[in-house]
């Protein structure tokens, strides 16, 4: 498919830019006076759902996620909303059934959101068509993802036939996901001018700056005819984030392909997140600069901070670097799936029960188990035998999701809310949806809530 000599911008800031950067700890409040300037700009669209959003709304900020969207809804006139899914898992760490898939997808289009990026942690197809087919039902944009890494078992070809079989499930776009910041400049060329040679939809690129190659990638991007890439206001960039939105607006100033967006309006919008940022920078990570060593460990942006925030909350952040060892060994023994959620942090919390044990996999998680036992989906490569037997033996407790999950778990809010005093909350979906997801931190969130 032939590119548009503009090149469109995905605004991340909003979501991926204050989850990597600021562990996705900044409130609605805080966020609705720049939303006009945001509307402004010219993006292509804006990143403002999803991914860990809404698990950290009603974990960390006490606030109903489904309100963050209909107040960005009601003030973003001009630019289409996008959020992150992870296929079956939603946004949450589990498969659901197809019904809750549905329904979430339903409330999440009433209520904003415009496309929908939808990735697999495996890269399993299975668990993303379902997703694809859904949203165009419901006619809106279904982006279908490619989580990009790097590994044994992992090739051009891996990409290619995954990204025709996107295509095939009826995808108005592709996006390559690349969580963290693995794809060097020149491969990045040599797959975009593939994908472009074999499929007829426009493709999408995130990468992010960890290792010191995402400004580079994306130009290398854009050279061999992407149409879109996601950036963030300079004042949320670089270290666990992304590429800065002014930076690539000025490299391609003046050349053939061009990005066409409002430059008063985004110095606007980077003084105001220059002020987050120092407000709520308790939460950053500790990298400076680049950290090329993730070159070889592969640990994304958002599960580096996250990683050093838990660490440092039970003052053992002096076991970072062990951590940061033991996460690729952990990786290759698991069959090595990308490192994006949730398999990510299965790995990561693997890893760290490993440095916190006497002896590597002396206690195995249940989720670990669960991915092992290809509840999940399909790993990429061999996990290693002797973990495989063990897994096996210890076993899971029944399947990943029941068919009538939706009707089970209403049933189970229901007299929740009976017994603690609340109206019945399973009257409502969006209050339902967040229960199916995260029951164990709901009730006390519903308490919370002015209902």
């Amino acid at each position: 498919m032939e590119s548009s000599k503009t090149v469109g911008i995905t605004e991340v800031v909003l979501r991926d830019g204050i989850q990597s950067l600021l562990a996705t700890r900044v409130p609605l409040r805080d966020l609705v006076s720049i939303l006009p300037t945001l509307d402004k700009v010219g993006y292509w669209s804006l990143e403002t759902w999803g991914g860990a959003t809404y698990d950290s709304c009603i974990r960390y900020l006490n606030e109903d996620p489904w309100e963050r969207l209909r107040t960005f809804n009601s003030l973003l006139k001009n630019t289409p909303q996008q959020m992150l899914i992870r296929g079956q898992n939603l946004v949450g760490y589990k498969h659901y059934s197809n019904r809750v898939v549905s329904n979430f997808l339903e409330k999440s289009a009433e209520n904003g959101i415009e496309i929908f990026r939808t990735f697999d942690a495996l890269n399993d197809f299975e668990n993303i068509d379902f997703t694809i087919r859904e949203v165009k039902r419901i006619g809106k944009h279904a982006q279908g993802t490619i989580a990009y890494t790097t590994s044994p078992v992992h090739d051009l070809n891996t990409w290619l036939d995954l990204a025709k079989k996107i295509e095939d499930a009826g995808a108005d776009s592709l996006a390559i996901k690349d969580m963290a910041g693995l794809l060097r400049p020149f491969d990045a060329y040599e797959l975009v001018k593939n994908l472009k040679s074999t499929l007829s939809i426009p493709i999408h690129m995130q990468t992010h700056a960890t290792t010191g190659m995402s400004t580079a990638t994306n130009m290398k991007a854009i050279e061999a005819g992407i149409d879109n890439i996601d950036t963030s206001i300079s004042s949320l960039s670089m270290t666990y984030g992304h590429t800065a939105t002014e930076t690539m607006l000025a490299i391609f100033e003046n050349e053939e392909r061009e990005i066409n967006l409002d430059l008063s309006a985004l110095e606007e919008v980077s003084i105001f997140f220059k002020e987050i940022r120092d407000k709520y920078s308790e939460f950053e990570g500790n990298l400076k600069g680049v950290d090329s060593s993730m070159l070889v460990k592969q640990v994304p942006g958002g599960m580096l901070s996250n990683l050093e925030s838990q660490l440092r909350a039970n003052k053992q952040e002096d076991k970072i670097d062990l951590v940061k060892d033991e996460i690729p060994r952990v990786r290759k023994d698991f069959g090595y799936p990308p490192l994006v959620t949730p398999a990510s942090q299965i790995v990561g919390a693997q890893a760290l029960l490993n440095i916190m044990s006497s002896r590597r996999y002396e206690n195995l998680s249940n989720e670990s188990l669960n991915l092992i036992l290809g509840k999940y989906g399909k790993l990429p490569g061999e996990i290693e035998p002797d973990l495989l037997r063990r897994a096996e033996s210890i076993g899971v407790d029944g399947d990943s999701y029941d068919e009538n999950e939706l009707d089970i778990m209403a049933t189970e809010l229901k007299d929740l809310c009976k017994s603690n005093g609340l109206p019945d909350l399973s009257e409502k979906i969006e209050m339902l949806l967040t229960y199916i997801m995260f029951p164990n931190i709901a009730l006390p969130f519903f308490k919370e809530l002015d209902i």
